[in-house]
């Protein structure tokens, strides 16, 4: 069902990529003009130049040794490249049931709070005790909105208030966390703009107060991405990187454009894996990122 619902997400980039692709196979050509065309589609499919090189160099050393060069066994060797590109420094199946913290970070509008309550149903299903840390104390109406999906996903839940400072939340969350038998803390943060200096300054902190109060626990930092932003995504997660170390992505709205392309983007210049996929509105609608599934779902 899920696998279904990724594969009409990203129905617009596939019908994008599939019509290109099967456009520079129409006429007789040798390898070079075929993969020539295929760099620039990639590039014009948020790729990126430098990943778009990258894929089509090694799919040009692969693609002269092979015997077969139908448009299939092109598309074939093109698949495992990106798979190759999605699957790096990506661990998400071995760690994901560690005993852990994960300190969700992002600027407003990307669905963090969503996230957060599907990725504690997801734990939850799993048999795990997740407790949740509302620190957007920023945003109007965002202290009610986390406490609503902690009641959908039937988890606990340490609630700041208007106005807190959110490393005190996170303090209480972790101190809570450290003396009873949770096995995921998840940390909601205000939404912010990557270029806020001392909203940035207040993530930092946050993160120092998980390290200190839980120095021997996992910590994970996931920046969640609006994939409908395209290359201004990828500025994002680099400055969020820049501050918090973020490890991993959480990919939302990628159903109402053709911008899948730009996770190989994201994945390959800044070696952040995407741990979990946004898949529609529901509480149960994310999954665990598969790279195999994605790609086959795009091209």
């Amino acid at each position: 069902m899920i696998f279904s619902k990724l594969k009409e997400n990203l129905k617009k980039t596939k019908e994008a990529l599939d019509t290109k692709l099967s456009s520079v196979f129409n006429k007789n050509k040798d390898i070079e003009e075929i993969i020539d065309e295929i760099e620039e589609i990639l590039v014009l499919s948020d790729v990126g130049m430098k990943t778009s090189v990258k894929i089509c160099d090694n799919l040009r050393i692969k693609m002269k040794s092979e015997k077969d060069k139908s448009e299939e066994n092109f598309r074939n060797v093109l698949k495992q490249e990106m798979i190759e590109i999605l699957n790096k420094n990506n661990n998400t199946t071995s760690d994901m049931f560690e005993k852990q913290v994960i300190l969700i970070v992002g600027v407003n509008g990307v669905g963090k709070t969503t996230s957060i309550g599907k990725l504690a149903n997801l734990y939850k299903s799993q048999g795990r005790r997740v407790l949740l840390a509302g620190a957007d104390t920023f945003r109007a109406g965002a202290i009610e909105q986390i406490d609503i999906w902690a009641k959908r996903a039937d988890v606990n839940i340490c609630l700041g208030k208007d106005g807190q400072d959110p490393a005190s939340v996170v303090y209480d969350a972790t101190k809570l966390f450290a003396t009873s038998d949770f096995d995921v803390l998840i940390c909601d943060t205000a939404g912010r703009l990557h270029n806020k200096k001392n909203l940035m300054d207040e993530l930092e902190k946050i993160k120092r107060t998980i390290d200190k109060n839980l120095p021997n626990i996992l910590t994970n930092v996931y920046i969640v991405v609006d994939s409908t932003t395209g290359q201004n995504a990828a500025v994002q997660v680099k400055n969020f990187y820049e501050r918090t170390s973020v490890n991993g992505i959480i990919l939302t709205k990628l159903d109402s454009t053709a911008k899948g392309g730009i996770v190989l983007n994201i994945v390959d210049e800044l070696g952040i894996p995407v741990k979990y996929i946004g898949v529609g509105e529901q509480i149960d609608d994310i999954e665990v990122f598969d790279s195999k599934k994605f790609v086959d779902s795009i091209i």
